[in-house]
């Protein structure tokens, strides 16, 4: 073989491996960085995804126009799952093996996401950042679990919002509380939560009721829960479950002082009940979207503006937040991205500031936020701190 021959074969490796070097990473190219979302965007729950999907896309428009990240534009694929377990584990396989995509965002629910986490996204080794879910189970070390180690909560946990809200009740004297749980992953959570807490107090729970998953069949509920004529009922439901269980209840004649959590979505529970809406007690994980107070609200506020839209949520705070926990690890990582590297980056966000929300990671710490709010529902549906 020649010389020249033996050069140009030589500059021939040389540059296929420098070319496989820059596109190793999957869902990364030199001007784009593809991110994965699975959330319902249908059915009874559809709205939630819709309000974060809508801040996230408005989050990344801006970023685009404005040169991206680190040069590269975000493109945002986002599937429905109707909040099905079996649909947000095949669409986070879809996410991975067909559309390529580089990380995941904003998932929705506790058991979705945790069998999503165990059986498709923690072995293939792509992060996920937020999700809408307060479970034990994302939150563990990943010296427990392994795969947890790409899971990265932004949000509060179900445990740390029933503390605040049984301790909140027990504070005005209250000590008949009832639970009312959706039959899954996020319901018995929660239950767990209040029933520690509840414990703290040297109290359990007067009455128990529940309802599956996407269904507003409440009667049996509301019919163990009232012979108990509780002063306080912790609800662990979506807004639609909610609503139907609260008109069951003051139709039977029972008043009780109504608790939920975050992920009913106090807007949307405020529509679906009207005026029966008024004096629900809610706990929040997120700031208060309502006011520009804090920065990342106002900024939150004028991306929606743009869009000419001025339906402030919690969801879409959230979304929003949840984005720019995201597009901040990636700006840290640089232009040599990876999904290892951004793993480490998040890792090493301790104490991150993103506009008055201060989110904590470290290699074994996965519970992002500890922070809770207590909001009640007014007159006019509008919520009240």
């Amino acid at each position: 073989m020649s010389l020249l021959r033996k050069a140009a074969r030589f500059a021939l490796a040389g540059w296929l491996c420098a070319t496989a070097a820059v596109a190793a990473e999957v869902g990364v190219t030199d001007s784009t960085v593809t991110i994965g979302m699975s959330s319902p965007f249908s059915g009874p729950n559809g709205a939630y995804g819709l309000e974060m999907k809508e801040a996230i896309g408005a989050y990344f428009e801006h970023l685009n126009r404005t040169g991206g990240v680190n040069g590269r534009k975000l493109e945002l694929i986002a599937l429905d799952d109707g909040y099905e377990t079996e649909r947000t584990v095949a669409n986070t396989r879809k996410l991975i093996n067909e559309h390529g995509v580089f990380a995941l965002l904003q998932y929705y629910g506790s058991s979705p996401t945790t069998q999503a986490m165990n059986d498709v996204f923690g072995p293939a080794r792509v992060p996920l950042v937020g999700t809408i879910s307060g479970a034990g189970t994302i939150r563990v070390s990943p010296r427990e679990n392994a795969n947890n180690r790409y899971m990265f909560n932004i949000r509060a946990s179900y445990a740390d919002e029933t503390d605040a809200i049984v301790s909140q009740l027990v504070s005005l004297g209250l000590k008949n509380i009832a639970v009312f749980y959706q039959n899954d992953g996020f319901g018995l959570s929660g239950l767990e939560g209040v029933t520690a807490a509840l414990k703290k107090h040297n109290v359990t729970p007067s009455a128990v009721g529940t309802v599956e998953r996407n269904s507003l069949d409440v009667d049996a509920a509301v019919k163990a829960i009232a012979k108990a004529a509780p002063q306080a009922v912790v609800m662990v439901t979506l807004f639609k479950p909610t609503a139907a269980f609260v008109k069951a209840m003051r139709k039977a004649g029972q008043n009780p002082q109504f608790m939920t959590l975050s992920p009913v979505g106090a807007d949307l529970l405020a529509k679906e009940l009207g005026n029966d809406a008024r004096g629900i007690g809610i706990s929040q994980v997120m700031p208060y979207p309502f006011n520009d107070t804090t920065p990342v609200v106002r900024e939150y506020q004028r991306l929606l503006q743009a869009k000419k839209n001025t339906n402030y949520s919690y969801y879409g705070i959230e979304g929003y937040i949840t984005a720019k926990v995201l597009v901040e690890a990636i700006r840290k990582t640089g232009k040599d991205l990876t999904r290892e590297k951004l793993v480490q980056t998040l890792e090493g966000m301790s104490n991150l500031d993103v506009g008055g929300y201060r989110v904590n990671f470290s290699p074994s710490e996965r519970s992002g936020s500890k922070y809770v709010d207590l909001t009640v529902i007014g007159s006019g549906g509008r919520v009240l701190r």
